[in-house]
């Protein structure tokens, strides 16, 4: 029950510090009442880890790493508790690292359905949803590009939709039990 909760909030906080890292990322508005949230609640952690993970271009490693290191910190909370998991501290590592990718992959399928729903109606012009489009905008862009609108239709949300659980149910776990098997 506690290990539950303990998940819950790693994985919360993880998203907070991986939303952080889209929002700088794609160069957001960082005056956005959202955006101010998320950076007062994450400060604490990447501000400190600033001084070991510079910004390289846009992309804050920082944050990055902190919400890596929160998934990782949940499997040793675990491990403590004598939840059995077969894996060594460097694995373990490494499944926090696709733990990570897969919240990127889950904010950009979630981002994605919001968007389209706040197109539908008619609330694109919310703060928050003109926000998480700004996040979403870079993934959508190539697919827009390459799949024109049928009459009113959009359809490349649902093709960039259908690319991310493609690599969400195949490749992350392939790529996951490939190094999984070499640290072995």
């Amino acid at each position: 029950m506690i290990i539950d909760i303990i998940k819950i909030v790693t994985d919360l906080f993880a998203v907070l510090l991986i939303f952080r890292m889209l929002l700088q990322l794609v160069q957001a508005d960082f005056f956005n009442p959202l955006s101010q949230a998320v950076l007062k609640t994450t400060a604490p952690v990447v501000e400190p880890l600033h001084k070991i993970c510079p910004t390289i271009r846009s992309l804050n490693t920082a944050a990055l790493t902190g919400a890596i290191i929160s998934k990782w910190l949940f499997y040793w909370v675990a491990l403590a508790s004598g939840k059995p998991l077969y894996l060594g501290i460097g694995a373990l590592f490494l499944v926090a690292f696709f733990d990570v990718l897969g919240l990127i992959l889950e904010i950009y399928f979630w981002g994605i359905v919001i968007i389209a729903l706040a197109s539908w109606l008619q609330a694109q012009h919310h703060p928050h949803v003109r926000l998480i489009g700004e996040i979403v905008e870079p993934y959508l862009k190539p697919f827009r590009r390459i799949i024109p609108p049928i009459g009113i239709i959009d359809i490349s949300s649902m093709v960039a939709i259908i690319t991310l659980l493609m690599i969400q149910a195949r490749l992350l776990p392939l790529l996951k039990s490939i190094l999984l098997q070499i640290l072995s």
